[in-house]
């Protein structure tokens, strides 16, 4: 029973992973940008620090946990942009840890006061994959598994993103794509390797800000995800910011069964998502998302937790001309 539980949960992983497209997902992705985009490094013009954890589908045996830990600032009076970004995700049996080095080159367009910029960003490091055959019980002749215990338990893989931000005081767009160098070492089949062939990941944002009032002001944002293979998923998120400080806002989740391999009568997933930030003073920002699964018969019962922390180490002689809303 226990080798057919953890089979159970070997396959939950692999799923999830080609359902998630294999990067883990962040609901509070907006604060979280460089994870998906190498030109987002120095976006803020000051150092910081993004701290996040996500428990997927909470109280499910073998459910996605993830953490991701990123640093960013600017260089050489803004050009640059610097970042660092470490990662880790357990799906059942299989866990999968990360580090990108992050540099994007920063190109103000019209003059300074404008906010405007347009920046170039690439991403270098590695992928760790592995797979947790430990947890096994090799004592028990019913636990025995040839293919997992003769299979490829540790892998490193190098990689690379790249990626284009622009933004101005009131709108961003983004375009990115990661997996570049290791989808084309997974194509490669070593003997014993059981792991998932990566893909290569596409991300595309779109956002602004919208002033309601004096201090009120909306902030709507789209994110898309593709990987060519798979179905493409969309986010669409929404905030309302109150006198700068708290952020209240919702999104959805969906899938688009848009590729000619996929069946297209299968019934979508999708997530309802409820989300709250709250600063304190100029340097801290508490984030919280909750997410309540849909059309999946089942996982209405586990919902979704994800909390962030920012920590913004601001300069008394650095100049930002505008506050960072994306």
């Amino acid at each position: 029973m226990k080798n057919k539980w953890m089979m159970l949960l070997f396959c939950f992983a692999v799923v999830a992973s080609a359902e998630a497209q294999q990067d883990a997902q962040f609901s509070q992705y907006i604060f979280n940008g460089l994870y998906i985009n190498p030109a987002y490094a120095g976006y803020r013009e000051v150092w910081n620090i993004n701290a996040f954890y996500r428990n997927q589908w909470s109280g499910f045996p073998g459910a996605p946990k993830t953490v991701s830990v990123a640093v960013d600032g600017v260089a050489r009076d803004g050009r640059y942009g610097l970042g660092l970004n470490i990662a880790n995700d357990e799906i059942g049996l299989q866990g999968t840890s990360s580090l990108y080095a992050s540099y994007a080159f920063r190109i103000p367009v019209q003059h300074e006061e404008s906010g405007k910029t347009f920046s170039i960003g690439i991403s270098a490091g590695f992928i760790q994959n592995r797979i947790k055959v430990e947890d096994y019980d090799p004592t028990d002749p019913t636990d025995e598994d040839p293919t997992l215990y003769n299979s490829l338990r540790t892998k490193f893989t190098p990689d690379a993103r790249i990626g284009v931000f622009y933004n101005s005081n009131s709108f961003f767009a983004g375009l990115s794509a990661d997996n570049l160098i290791s989808s084309a070492f997974d194509a490669k089949k070593d003997p014993g390797n059981i792991f998932t062939e990566r893909k290569v990941h596409l991300y595309a944002t779109v956002g602004g800000l919208i002033p309601l009032s004096e201090v009120i002001q909306l902030k709507p944002s789209i994110l898309v995800k593709e990987d060519f293979a798979g179905p493409t998923s969309l986010d669409i998120n929404a905030f309302v910011l109150i006198n700068k400080i708290i952020w209240v806002g919702a999104g959805y989740r969906t899938a688009v069964f848009n590729k000619e391999l996929i069946q297209h009568d299968l019934k979508k997933s999708g997530a309802v998502i409820g989300m709250a930030e709250v600063f304190i003073g100029q340097k801290i920002r508490l984030g919280y998302a909750y997410e309540y699964t849909t059309n999946v018969v089942g996982m209405g019962g586990y919902p979704t937790n994800e909390i962030s922390i920012s920590y913004f180490f601001f300069n008394p002689k650095a100049k930002m001309l505008s506050p960072r809303y994306f």
